[in-house]
């Protein structure tokens, strides 16, 4: 009897996909791949239910000959595995990023004259309705509030992005793209008080209040469902801060970012060129430790962000105070660099991964940019952001197109260079 492959990436087995098994059923022996949750991630998104769940629900489905875990999104390897003669998809997949799957199966069939076999998709209002009801299920605070955990342990490493509104937002929700025959984008957004700052003309000294910045998170909370951490700042009083966090775990918010001064914030970058006081350490652990106390779930984190290497207090004092905030309860440490090399970075990650096993590792590689994923997932970083750079290529190019404009008097010299607008549209979901 010939074999027919299909897989799935679903929360919820509607008629969509009952009508694929269906006509699978007519050329052979059917299995199913279900997709592992580490690949779901890059393809798609993430599950709201265990991978356990969702092998159950296929399972389920009568006429299966066999379930299989299907660990990449490329299909080569299971296609290799089992070669089918016929592998069979729903018609959506000939343009954007998922063509490269598509072609994927192609190329390898080929290799034993197996065939693809295309249904339409189904399109009609329960079925989008589903798929609505997910997107809204991932955005819920219940479920988007401990999704950067479990990031955390299933990805090599998180990539998270800077966002300032909400389309930034949808920009860092929705870019997929190929690389070398994979998918990838990005895992959370990191909402920036320099790049907030910015967005509304002020300096970055903490001039733009907490209440303005929660008006920014619920511009993005309302359009993505991806996890977000929060640039805390210095965390401002310990009062202040204690409140804060419940608001922010209240509203969904994945972690927040304190960093260890007081005083002015000024940003890290200035380094010792401006006046920048470090708070003390037992201060700045009765604040993390407040900040704990304070939540009323495990899910929230609160990250501490070291300036030692900034303020030149040496790496010593780095990690001394990396395993003292982490004793009083962080949930994490961001270590912070202006080098243009990652060398201090290395060497802080590397010792403090002798010790300190468990406690996930944030970086930012603003400066030191020619560092990759890959060489800080191998010195034990768990989180890499991004931290400005959607505001810095939107700058130059804002003031160009301004500075063109009023050379020509007209808009036609810089259309070319314009992104139309029914393109930026597409990104924003109608309900």
């Amino acid at each position: 009897m010939k074999k027919v492959y299909t897989c799935f990436c679903t929360d919820v087995i509607h008629e969509g996909h009952l009508n694929i098994v269906n006509q699978a059923r007519k050329y052979g022996e059917l299995i199913i791949g279900v997709l592992s949750d580490k690949a779901m991630i890059r393809y798609n998104r993430f599950p709201t239910i265990s991978f356990e769940e969702r092998l159950q629900l296929v399972r389920g489905i009568e006429g299966v000959s066999e379930v299989v875990i299907q660990d990449e999104v490329m299909y080569e390897t299971i296609l290799k595995k089992f070669k089918p003669d016929y592998v069979i998809h729903g018609d959506n997949w000939k343009k954007g990023p998922e063509s490269a799957i598509r072609e994927n199966v192609i190329q390898t069939l080929s290799q034993w004259g197996g065939e693809l076999i295309e249904v339409p998709y189904t399109v009609n209002y329960r079925v989008k309705k589903i798929d609505a009801n997910i997107r809204e299920k991932l955005a819920m605070p219940e479920y988007r509030r401990k999704r950067l955990r479990q990031l955390i342990e299933i990805c090599p490493i998180v990539k998270a992005i800077e966002v300032h509104s909400g389309l930034t937002g949808l920009i860092a929700e929705k870019t997929v793209v190929v690389t070398n025959g994979e998918l990838d984008q990005f895992d959370a957004m990191w909402v920036s008080s320099l790049c907030d700052s910015i967005a509304k003309g002020k300096p970055d000294i903490e001039l733009v209040d907490m209440s303005s910045r929660i008006r920014t998170l619920e511009e993005v909370l309302d359009v993505t469902t991806k996890p977000i951490i929060l640039d805390g700042d210095t965390g401002g009083l310990i009062e202040h801060f204690v409140y804060n966090v419940r608001t922010l775990e209240r509203m969904g918010i994945s972690a927040v970012i304190i960093e260890d001064k007081v005083g002015l914030k000024r940003n890290s970058l200035f380094g010792t060129d401006v006046e920048q006081t470090q708070d003390s350490i037992e201060n700045f652990c009765a604040k993390i430790k407040a900040g704990k106390d304070a939540l009323r779930t495990d899910e929230f984190m609160i990250i501490a962000r070291i300036e030692s290497l900034i303020l030149e207090r040496g790496m010593e004092d780095a990690l001394n105070r990396a395993f003292a905030y982490v004793k009083a309860g962080a949930d994490g440490i961001m270590i912070h660099s202006r080098q243009k090399s990652p060398a201090e970075v290395f060497e802080f990650c590397d010792r403090f991964r002798e010790v300190e096993k468990k406690a996930p590792l944030v970086v930012v590689p603003t400066s030191y940019n020619t560092v990759t994923e890959q060489e800080l997932a191998a010195r034990g970083v768990n989180i890499v952001i991004y931290a400005n750079q959607l505001t810095r290529s939107a700058f130059p190019a804002m003031q160009e197109t301004a500075a063109s404009i009023l050379k020509h008097h007209r808009a036609q010299e810089v259309d070319a260079k314009l992104l139309p607008i029914k393109e930026i549209i597409t990104l924003i979901d109608e309900l």
